[in-house]
């Protein structure tokens, strides 16, 4: 039985509670995931925050228009309709800029610990439909994720 020590990251990226949206978006690009653990200034895990989250915050309106006969009400709203739908995600970046990671992220995290099996952590991520898992030691501090990508990895070495 392949245990989730085995298969995690024990080299976890995460996102301080305090810090930007915007900082959080930015740790999230440069290191190519697509969420993180939040922690508390003691290093202690309080919530997860994911590109899902983030985008959230930014509601996007599409005008509807009818494609096969537009009224000529459609197109001469169309230019208003889509500066409206600019100022509205201008509105949304600013918005994210000011809040901080500890307003939007997901405080009530699943976790598993380092010596559950892998098919234990599948079935959490089956279960509750998430892509990742952070990893709890008998102290419950962080030890490391494990995602989606590390369970298939897993059955393939």
């Amino acid at each position: 039985m392949i245990r989730v020590k085995d298969a995690m990251q024990s080299d976890v990226i995460t996102v301080k509670r305090t810090s930007s949206i915007h900082d959080a978006a930015r740790v999230l690009r440069e290191n190519r995931i697509s969420g993180a653990p939040v922690v508390d200034e003691d290093g202690k895990l309080v919530g997860i925050i994911s590109e899902g989250d983030i985008m959230r915050l930014i509601e996007v309106h599409s005008p509807s228009l009818n494609l096969i006969m537009p009224s000529p009400l459609d197109l001469l709203e169309l230019p208003l309709r889509m500066k409206h739908e600019y100022d509205e995600i201008a509105r949304g970046i600013r918005k994210a800029a000011v809040m901080r990671v500890e307003e939007i992220m997901t405080p009530k995290v699943v976790t598993v610990p380092p010596h559950a099996s892998v098919s234990d952590a599948a079935e959490l991520m089956e279960r509750h439909d998430i892509k990742r898992l952070p990893v709890i030691d008998e102290n419950g501090r962080l030890a490391g994720i494990i995602t989606r990508g590390d369970i298939i990895g897993a059955f393939v070495k």
